[in-house]
């Protein structure tokens, strides 16, 4: 459980009704009968923001093991659709995979675009890659 120490009930409660997904954050705060402005001035105070950044911090953590578990699955799909008889399909798996592997092999420099660095691909895959778009078109 985080520390929730110096922080109200009331601000606890709203921080649960956003973090819970139910209500959408105009509902929460008529909900708890708060307006806007009160809300801005919470995010200002420290243990309100540093409890809504722990809750968003584990949120994303929580994402991303998901991503992680299921990533193996969504790669082999992915690279399935390469070769999908429907072209469209196909080319765009096709740069999926591209755009996927420029991500993850190299960082871009500050003032080079990302768009202008391509990634090392293996013979096999680039290949793979430029039969399945060779057939797309």
């Amino acid at each position: 459980m985080s520390n929730t120490k110096g922080i109200t009930r009331k601000q606890l409660a709203v921080i649960e009704d956003l973090f819970a997904g139910e209500f959408e954050e105009q509902q929460v705060f008529e909900k708890h009968k708060i307006n806007k402005r009160v809300y801005d001035k919470w995010l200002t105070e420290e243990n309100f923001a540093g409890e809504f950044d722990r809750r968003i911090k584990s949120a994303h953590r929580q994402g991303e093991l998901i991503i992680a578990r299921f990533a193996n699955v969504a790669a082999t799909k992915l690279v399935e659709l390469t070769t999908s008889e429907n072209q469209e399909t196909s080319r765009k798996a096709c740069l999926d995979v591209i755009n996927y592997l420029r991500q993850k092999t190299e960082p871009v420099p500050e003032d080079q675009p990302e768009a202008e660095k391509l990634p090392d691909l293996s013979p096999e895959l680039a290949s793979r890659l430029l039969t399945a778009l060779a057939a797309s078109e």
